[in-house]
């Protein structure tokens, strides 16, 4: 299985579409779709479920977008930054951003 340049509980920054520039985090990651913290909304229309106690009526939901529109958020550089993988010399595959070479995973 690959690995994954993008995943859940990264920083990223969007860089394509009507949120580009903002930040946010990564709650879930399918394939190549993506979906951010307070990114990419859209107002759904909820019915309510009297079972669960869950009112009903118009919410704000983060909707799925591909992961080529975001760049994980390098801090050094306060910048989108592209990733790639290399092997340490214990074995281990690791992230680490292209601009300065910085391993992504601790």
């Amino acid at each position: 299985m690959a690995m994954n340049k993008i995943r859940k509980g990264d920083d990223v920054i969007v860089i394509a579409g009507k949120d580009s520039g903002k930040r946010g985090t990564v709650l879930k990651v399918d394939q190549r779709r993506i979906v951010v913290e307070n990114i990419n909304l859209a107002k759904k229309h909820v019915k309510p479920d009297p079972n669960k106690g869950e009112p009903g009526g118009i919410i704000d939901k983060e909707m799925p977008m591909d992961a080529s529109n975001v760049a994980i958020y390098n801090p050094m550089t306060n910048k989108g930054d592209r990733v790639g993988f290399k092997s340490l010399d214990d074995g281990r595959k690791v992230r680490f951003y292209k601009s300065n070479g910085e391993i992504v995973d601790v």
